[in-house]
């Protein structure tokens, strides 16, 4: 039963809001962001064991799996212009990820963190299974790169908006790949609302950070911190 009422509740209150976000499109009010809050501060309110959430919610996460896959499609559809740019996607990534691993180290090592702290950053652009599996490898906490995959999510789904209004990106290709390497699966939810070409860069993007990701993270550390 509360299995059941779990997840009733959080996907009405997802359709809901996302409903709101249609009426009133600003990016903080996007339904991710929005639900999240919202499924937050009810557990703190009314004292609910995150346990006992997940007793329902784990089904809405096994969901990811096959919402993941379903990315596939666009994908299928936009072939042609992949191939046509496929230098480009891979090069703008690439840099993507070298850029996101320098200034996050120099950022850190500059507030003075602790190393393993710094260490569970490295992997924040990686989509959390990946992410949290790498940070393990160099010697970071997995819990707390788990963290970090989700603020540089919702970041990237917040801000990603306004950098593409103000930096003038009227690219496809520029959109997809900058979202999709910086913020992985929550960055996807606002590229959807540009298009079906933003949208699959920005699944290829993510793709191919993970990949890359899982080869830089151990290289960059082994050169640069042990």
């Amino acid at each position: 039963m509360i299995a059941i009422s779990v997840i009733l509740c959080t996907i009405i209150a997802f359709i809901l809001l996302t409903k709101l976000y249609q009426r009133w499109p600003f990016p903080f009010m996007m339904p991710i962001v929005t639900t999240t809050v919202l499924t937050v501060v009810i557990l703190m309110v009314f004292a609910i064991p995150y346990t006992t959430y997940m007793t329902g919610g784990q089904w809405i996460q096994r969901m990811l799996g096959p919402a993941v896959v379903a990315l596939a499609y666009p994908l299928y559809n936009q072939r042609a212009l992949i191939i046509k740019y496929k230098y480009a996607i891979v090069s703008g990534t690439l840099i993507a990820m070298l850029t996101g691993l320098i200034t996050v180290f120099f950022m850190l090592q500059w507030i003075d963190v602790k190393q393993e702290w710094l260490l569970a950053a490295l992997p924040k652009s990686l989509t959390t299974p990946i992410g949290m599996q790498v940070s393990e490898t160099i010697g970071g906490i997995p819990s707390l790169t788990a963290v970090f995959v989700m603020i540089a999510g919702f970041t990237g789904a917040l801000m990603g908006a306004f950098v593409i209004k103000y930096g003038r990106i009227h690219s496809a290709i520029g959109r997809g790949v900058a979202i999709g390497s910086a913020s992985h699966g929550v960055g996807l939810t606002k590229l959807k609302e540009y298009g079906e070409q933003e949208l699959s860069m920005g699944s290829l993007a993510m793709t191919l950070s993970a990949i890359i990701g899982a080869i830089l993270c151990p290289l960059f550390v082994y050169l640069f911190i042990h």
